[in-house]
């Protein structure tokens, strides 16, 4: 019986570390898996939920750095002081033998430490959104990165006058930051700022992930992969090392014949284990994908409905310009049909044409480009668009990697148990309307 061995207790010492590894090695695969489904969006395009964007770090006022001086819009830096010390025991054993032994002991400790962090702005070619680095998981660039004597003038210029305990007399000064423009991969929590009408990312208590990194998307993908296959390699070692630990020693020592057997038990169960843990997470992967793709479809209906509302509350406001307001007004009316004419749970009109029939009357009647009413009007047309053609973008993104997912072997299978299916693409003519034109001509 499995019981009368010695394998029962040694199978108690090993589930804990193999549990670890595994836990590990599933929860990088899971991290690895977010990154690859989450489409990277424009800065325009941000809306509320957990993104993904790379940009340019930028700020009014940056910080100058300590050590390295350069300008950032977050850094640290430390600085180290080695010691070392010899150490004399003397021990006496159970016949009043004493015995002497002397090592040597050095380390390093830290003798002096600063950094300074705050908002910034991650820019790319659509605009600005407010980063609050607080509470990200922030991978920098090293700045500055040296080790001197007491002789350096850094020594005592940017270090401490006064020195730890059995001083080697030697410093490590090191630095690491993200430099003012550097290009940074951001993965976090959106959500409406409160200062103005505009979102922000800030760490959240229910985000998933909140990462600020130097690096580029594929290498934090391909390093997540590979320390996941690391851990996994390390739980399969430890619950190999009965079974290792038999074989290597088959010759010297006289094992029962079922002990062999008893230890294979640890790695096929740590297989088992293995092949369960990562249905659990595939499924759970793409619960949370197919949720992303529900909110793209949603975001959709909010820049559509934001378009709706906002094209009678900004044409009110030229009424009194001339006697164009009676075509607006008509168009206006046209619009809230349309809309009023969509299906419940249907996506809603996708007008396409307004903002490019507002070019066509600017061409026609240059002077109302002179009027701040109208040319607001334009503005808040075009950026409408703008904010719907990148809403269909990210939708479409995630869309196709869902669908991929729907694809792949094994996902698919797991797929199959929750009866998940692809959510369709959207092109313009599966939910456009006829454009309304927008005239002012008299």
């Amino acid at each position: 019986m499995i019981d009368d061995s010695p394998f029962v207790p040694i199978a108690c010492s090993l589930v804990i570390p193999v549990i670890a590894c595994l836990w590990a090695s599933l929860h990088l695969r899971r991290k690895q898996r977010l990154l690859h489904d989450l489409p990277t969006s424009k800065v325009r395009g941000v809306f509320i939920g957990l993104v993904e964007i790379k940009g340019a770090a930028e700020v009014e006022s940056p910080f100058i750095s300590y050590l390295a001086g350069t300008s950032c819009v977050h850094y640290n830096w430390l600085i180290e002081e080695r010691w070392s010390r010899t150490v004399t025991e003397t021990t006496t054993d159970s016949k009043g033998n004493t015995t002497t032994t002397t090592r040597t002991e050095s380390g390093w400790t830290n003798v002096a430490k600063g950094g300074e962090s705050a908002p910034f702005y991650l820019q790319d070619d659509t605009g600005a959104l407010l980063i609050r680095p607080a509470g990200a998981k922030i991978e920098p660039v090293t700045l500055f990165s040296t080790q001197v004597s007491r002789g350096d003038p850094l020594y005592y210029g940017k270090g401490p006058d006064t020195s730890v305990s059995n001083s080697d007399h030697v410093r490590r000064f090191v630095e690491t930051g993200l430099p003012l423009h550097a290009p940074l991969f951001v993965v976090g929590p959106a959500r409406e700022r409160a200062d103005v009408v505009a979102p922000e990312i800030a760490a959240s208590r229910d985000a998933s992930e909140f990462l600020i990194s130097t690096r580029a998307e594929e290498k934090i993908q391909s390093g997540l992969s590979l320390w996941s296959w690391f851990w996994w390699a390390a739980g399969l070692l430890i619950a190999s090392a009965p079974l290792i630990f038999l074989i290597a020693t088959a010759e010297k020592q006289n094992f029962p014949a079922t002990y062999p057997g008893y230890a294979s038990l640890f790695p096929i169960g740590y297989l088992i284990a293995t092949g369960a843990g990562w249905i659990w997470m595939a499924y759970n992967s793409l619960v949370s994908l197919r949720q992303r793709v529900r909110q793209g479809w949603s975001l959709i209906d909010v820049q559509l409905k934001r378009r709706h509302d906002l094209i009678p509350s900004l044409a009110t406001t030229i009424g009194a310009l001339s006697d164009h307001e009676s075509n607006t007004q008509e168009a206006v009316a046209a619009l809230r049909a349309q809309a009023a004419a969509t299906p419940p749970g249907v996506s809603g009109p996708d007008f396409e044409g307004v903002a490019a029939q507002l070019r066509v009357v600017i061409e026609r009647y240059p002077q109302l480009t002179a009027q701040p009413a109208f040319a607001a009007l334009h503005r808040q047309l075009v950026e409408t668009e703008q904010r719907i053609a990148l809403a269909r973008t990210y939708y479409n993104d995630i869309a196709t990697h869902f669908a991929t997912r729907m694809e792949i072997i094994p996902d698919r299978w797991v797929a199959g148990l929750g009866a998940m299916k692809p959510e369709p693409l959207l092109a313009a003519a599966s939910f456009e309307r006829a454009s309304v034109p927008v005239s002012f001509a008299q």
